[in-house]
C-alpha cells in the first residue's frame, strides 16, 4: 500500500505541487496549489497513484466511475482502467454538473465518484447528487488529495491518499493579497465552463 509520503513524493517529482499566490476554485486563496494536471503529464506516477487509490476501495462493489470535468476526466480514466470498470465523466452546463456527450447512468448502478483534489468538494458534492438523481448508488467518493484534513462530508465512505490541511483565506483576509508582492492566479479549470 502507497504511503501518504510516497504520493507526496509522486506530486513533488512532477512539478505538482506549486508555491506561490492562488484563487482556489470555492473562491479562497492559498500559497500551495496542487496542480494534479502537472502529475498526469507523467503515466507512470500517474499510475502509481491511481493504483493505489484503486487499492483503497478492495471490496467495494462498484459499476462504474464518475468524475467531474475538467481536473478528475484523466483520474476518472486510470481510476476505472485499475477497477476494470467504464468510466464517464460530468461538467457544468449553464453552471450546472450534467452527463453529456451521449453519457447516462442506470438506475441501481453503483458508482465511485473520483477527484483529484477536494477543498470543499463543491464539484464532488455535485456530481454526487446528479448521479442520485439518476436513481445511482454512490458507493464512495475518492481523491487523490484532501485539502480539508478530514473535515469533508460526502455522506458516503470517502478514501484519499494524502490528507493535509492546506491554509486558504477569505479574499478580503488574505494576508498575500495585503501583502501586494505576489499576483493572484487562479490554476484551476472551473471558469472554463463559466459563461
Amino acid at each position: 500500500m502507497l504511503t501518504q509520503e510516497q504520493a507526496l513524493n509522486c506530486y513533488k517529482q512532477t512539478g505538482a505541487i506549486l508555491k506561490g499566490h492562488f484563487k482556489l476554485t470555492a473562491g479562497r486563496h492559498s500559497d500551495t496549489y496542487m496542480q494534479s494536471a502537472k502529475l498526469f503529464i507523467d503515466t507512470k506516477q500517474s499510475e502509481i497513484v491511481c493504483k493505489a487509490l484503486a487499492e483503497k476501495l478492495a471490496g467495494e462493489k462498484i459499476d462504474l466511475v464518475v468524475s467531474p470535468a475538467v481536473g478528475g476526466i484523466l483520474m476518472g480514466y486510470e481510476v476505472a482502467r485499475q477497477l476494470g470498470v467504464p468510466n464517464i465523466f460530468a461538467e457544468r452546463e449553464n453552471g450546472e454538473m450534467t452527463l453529456r456527450r451521449g453519457f447516462s447512468v442506470e438506475k441501481g448502478t453503483k458508482v465511485v465518484v473520483v477527484e483529484d483534489v477536494v477543498t470543499t468538494g463543491g464539484s464532488v458534492k455535485e456530481v454526487v447528487k446528479l448521479v442520485q438523481g439518476l436513481g445511482a448508488e454512490v458507493v464512495a467518493v475518492a481523491s487523490l488529495v484532501d485539502r480539508s484534513n478530514g473535515a469533508v462530508d460526502f455522506g458516503v465512505k470517502y478514501v484519499n491518499l494524502i490528507s493535509m490541511e492546506v491554509v486558504s483565506y477569505d479574499p478580503d483576509e488574505c494576508p498575500i493579497c495585503k501583502e501586494g508582492k505576489i499576483e493572484l492566479v487562479k490554476p484551476g479549470s472551473r471558469q472554463i465552463f463559466k459563461k
